[in-house]
């Protein structure tokens, strides 16, 4: 909650300096395609219990850290409204079980999330333009490193996610952006050496601030 409470500063800054400085800017305009670089905040909601292979329960449960990262996004427009994403980016994320007076690291572990994404985009000729999305993810787990014991194996898989985000133009063709996502993912987490699993969802919140480019 607190990177996400930085980042969300972070991005209002630089959406009050666009609507302050903005004067000859370029719209969002069929055919064009816009590059962003971003600060993003990756925050998964999990908290799910852990159980025997045979599902009995064991009190704990699993705990996955935040991770900030820079990430890219692509956006191309159909038309003045309509627009695909594609963005990209990997994160750090660090699995622990925790309950009652246990809180013990079983894995660290990195997570390429990519997400594609069809949005409508509301006022793309003003400089303030505020749009919508939804779509598809696929999380990809890599370079994992077990601790105290545990042999973690997370699966990969697909997921979906909804968004919200604004560009307020500054000048020519760079912007401001500020973009929300909330990625809907469930997987399973196996201990290989314990017998251990749990039903895992991550459903992280992806929070970005940045700049965009329109080519």
């Amino acid at each position: 909650m607190y990177t996400k409470t930085i980042a969300l500063a972070v991005g209002a800054g630089l959406l009050l300096a666009g609507a302050a400085q903005a004067q000859d800017f370029q719209p969002k305009t069929a055919g064009t395609l816009m590059l962003n670089t971003r600060a993003t905040v990756v925050a998964p909601d999990a908290g799910d219990p852990i159980t025997t292979l045979a599902g009995a329960a064991t009190g704990l449960k699993a705990e996955v850290s935040d991770d900030v990262m820079p990430t890219i996004g692509l956006t191309y427009f159909f038309t003045d409204n309509v627009a695909v994403e594609v963005i990209a980016g990997t994160t750090k994320h660090t699995i622990r079980a925790k309950g009652g007076a246990t809180d013990v690291k079983v894995q660290e572990t990195w997570v390429l999330p990519p997400v594609v994404s069809l949005q409508y985009h509301f006022m793309p000729d003003q400089k303030v333009s505020p749009y919508v999305g939804a779509g598809l993810n696929y999380m990809l787990f890599y370079s994992e490193k077990d601790y105290n014991g545990f042999g973690l194996k997370v699966d990969d898989g697909f997921g979906y996610a909804l968004q919200a985000g604004v560009d307020v133009a500054l000048q020519g063709k760079l912007s401001a952006n500020l973009d929300v996502k909330k990625v809907f993912f469930e997987t399973d987490a196996t201990d290989r050496f314990n017998g251990v699993k749990s039903k895992v969802n991550l459903d992280p919140w992806v929070v970005s601030a940045g700049l965009g480019y329109k080519f």
